[in-house]
Parts: structure tokens; sequence; C-alpha cells
């Protein structure tokens, strides 16, 4: 009896790490992403993942990046629905994240912009938190709702407005992304 309970046992732990692998059936860097993402009723499909690294060698995380399916990667910072996952390989104080944002949005608006998103600039970066390695944060825009934080699936806020979501985003895909290979590669254009 008791070896049949752990042969049903081992069984039910193969099925089920089977079933997460499938779930996450893309992998970079020993870390797997979902090929797609549903929230409300918008489907967004996986357009690349991506390796980012710090000073050339350092591997700071790993990123995908989801899109509208029936979005066009030139109409990716519009108003459309859209998804960043972004998975860390070192640890990263919360209070690391707001001067780091400052700056990479700084780099993809104009003064005045920043300027009128500076309360949603600061209510995101207040609601960042220590990362350890395997966090996982996640950015997703809905049009109509606003831009949700979460870190390891569970959400920290919602902040409002496609203008805030288009500046967001641009950090990592805008005209001067914090990598231009990264963004490349989340882009699908390698």
């Amino acid at each position: 009896m008791k070896s049949n309970s752990l042969t049903i046992l081992a069984l039910s732990l193969l099925l089920t790490a089977s079933a997460a692998t499938n779930a996450y059936s893309v992998k970079i860097e020993g870390i797997y992403f979902k090929e797609s993402f549903s929230t409300e009723d918008t489907k967004l499909k996986l357009r690349g993942t991506g390796l980012l690294r710090y000073l050339g060698f350092i591997k700071a995380y790993v990123g995908a990046f989801y899109l509208d399916e029936n979005c066009t990667i030139d109409e990716a910072l519009t108003d459309r629905a859209k998804r960043i996952e972004v998975q860390y390989f070192r640890a990263i104080k919360g209070k690391d994240f707001g001067p780091a944002t400052d700056k990479s949005i700084s780099k993809n608006v104009d003064a005045e912009t920043f300027e009128r998103l500076r309360p949603q600039i600061d209510y995101h970066n207040s609601l960042y938190v220590d990362v350890q390695p395997g966090d996982r944060y996640s950015l997703t825009y809905i049009p109509g709702v606003g831009t949700e934080l979460a870190l390891n699936g569970e959400p920290r806020g919602v902040i409002e407005g496609a203008e805030f979501a288009a500046a967001l985003f641009a950090i990592w895909i805008g005209q001067e992304p914090i990598d231009k290979s990264f963004k490349k590669q989340i882009l699908g254009m390698r």
C-alpha cells in the first residue's frame, strides 16, 4: 500500500512539473515564460525574450515582451495592450528602482511631458520593493484601465494613463532604451 502511494505521488509530481513546463514553454537562461498572456478581453502574444547584461558581462535579468496579437511592433508604444515581465538574477533595493526609472523615462520624453507625468511616475516608483534573485516584476497595460505593476504575480498598484504607459514601456522599447540589444531581443528582431 505504501509503495502504491509513493508511486501515485511521484506520478502526480511528474505530471504537475510537465504541465508547468508546457504552460511556460519559452525558455531563456533557464527561465520560462508563457507564449501568451490573457487579461480582460485581450490576448497578448509573446513577441520576444531577452537577456539584459550590466556592464556587458553581468547578467542582470531576463525579460519577455507581450503585445496585443493584432498590434504591430510599430504600434507598441501606442494606446494598445502590452506587458513586460522581468525576472532578476541579482538582488535590487526597492529604493533604487525610482532613480533608474526617472533617468530612463527622461531620455525618452521631453521635459514638459516628464513634468506632466511626475505624479504618476512618483506613484509608480513608490510601489517598488526589494527584489531577490528569482523574483519577477511585470507591467501590464490595458487601455482605459492603466498599467498594473505586480511582483511575483501579486498586484502592487495600477497607474492610469496611456501617456504614462508609453513613457514607462519606452524604458525598454523606446528610442533610447535601457539596452539596444535587449530591445531587439524582446521585440523579436534578432
